[in-house]
């Protein structure tokens, strides 16, 4: 299908706040599903285009957030072992469930993961109390609970992506010890991985558009250096309060779609 002069620019501007929403916290698509369902594209199709589209800005944050990244290459492993594992069972249930299939739990999942996210640094402050009376410590990958949690998210962001760099940022916040925006980098690879599979398994086996996926790609890359320059500037605390912004906004779109 052509796109007008119009759909492009749309689709291209789209892509761009796509990138940076994505490297600073997520839901990204929530900006170009819309977008593209407007240029006449089907569900599926305009899902496909967008996981496919949203491959750069992914890599492009991540790099973005490289000076994050430095240490943390055995959790990456690890994670990523297990998000790419969820992707590709995403992918295909993309093509086999019907459309509906997440619409009803995903606004609770993120609405819960938005909850977590702010009461992240009690909780954590509580927990780590609890570990120095009964002198433990925490493990280092986040244990079983945590990488039950990837897999289950990024299923869900091989099946659609909206939200997922939420639900990440929630289950580590919870089980890892490290500072936010180093887990904020982790999600960005994690991101990237989920994407790269869904969008590598779509190649072969569903239709897309490809001068969406262009479009997306180019817009995408430029916001994530966009993203990653503002998300790694702000404080904690802000970040905080614009995770949970973007969070609520994603669960109002979602629920009225």
């Amino acid at each position: 299908m052509a796109l007008s002069i119009w759909e492009s620019l749309a689709v291209f501007a789209a892509g761009i706040g796509a990138g940076t929403i994505n490297t600073i916290v997520g839901s990204g698509t929530l900006i170009t599903f819309p977008v593209l369902l407007s240029t006449g594209l089907p569900p599926v199709t305009a899902t496909v285009s967008n996981a496919l589209g949203l491959i750069p800005g992914s890599v492009s944050g991540a790099i973005g957030y490289r000076a994050e990244l430095k240490g943390q290459r055995p959790l990456v492993l690890r994670l990523g072992a297990i998000a790419a594992t969820g992707g590709l069972c995403g992918a295909v249930l993309l093509l086999t469930l019907p459309a509906t299939a997440f619409e009803t739990i995903v606004p609770v999942l993120v609405a819960l993961a938005l909850v977590l996210v702010v009461l992240q640094p009690r909780i954590s402050a509580r927990v780590q109390r609890r570990r120095e009376r009964k002198g433990t410590v925490a493990r280092a990958h986040g244990g079983p609970v945590l990488l039950g949690g990837i897999l289950l998210a990024s299923v869900y962001g091989g099946y659609f992506t909206a939200a997922q760099g939420i639900i990440y940022l929630s289950l580590m916040g919870m089980l890892l010890t490290d500072s936010l925006q180093r887990l904020n980098a982790v999600k960005n690879v994690l991101a990237a991985i989920v994407n790269t599979i869904a969008a590598l398994f779509f190649l072969f086996v569903a239709h897309f558009d490809w001068t969406a996926v262009v479009l997306i790609a180019v817009g995408s890359a430029i916001g994530g250096q966009i993203g990653a320059k503002v998300g790694r500037r702000l404080p904690p605390f802000a970040l905080r309060i614009f995770i949970v912004v973007v969070g609520s906004f994603a669960i109002v779109q979602l629920l009225l779609r």
